[in-house]
Parts: C-alpha cells; structure tokens; sequence
C-alpha cells in the first residue's frame, strides 16, 4: 500500500464523515514528524527537543 492511497483514504474519509476537526491536528502530528526528521542528525536536535 502506497503513502499517497493512505493519504487519499484519510481525505475521503474526513470528506464523507465530515470530521473536519481532524485536519487540524493530523497537520500539526504530519509537521511535528517533518521536523523531527529534518534535525535528527543536527546539531538542533537538543533545542527543538528542549521545547517540547
């Protein structure tokens, strides 16, 4: 299974269900991973680690 079919499952999804309050925090959790990602080898990791 594709990332992009899971992507476009979640989006029918909160199209049919109309869970809209959804979108909110899926983005915050998607760009949380992005930036936990990005720094894991540099030397801001202990920073961004310090904020959370």
């Amino acid at each position: 299974m594709s990332k992009l079919s899971i992507i476009s499952e979640l989006w029918d999804f909160l199209k049919v269900r109309k869970k809209w309050w959804l979108a909110p925090i899926l983005f915050f959790l998607i760009l949380l991973g992005g930036l936990i990602i990005l720094t894991q080898g540099s030397a801001l990791a202990p920073f961004i680690y310090a904020i959370f």
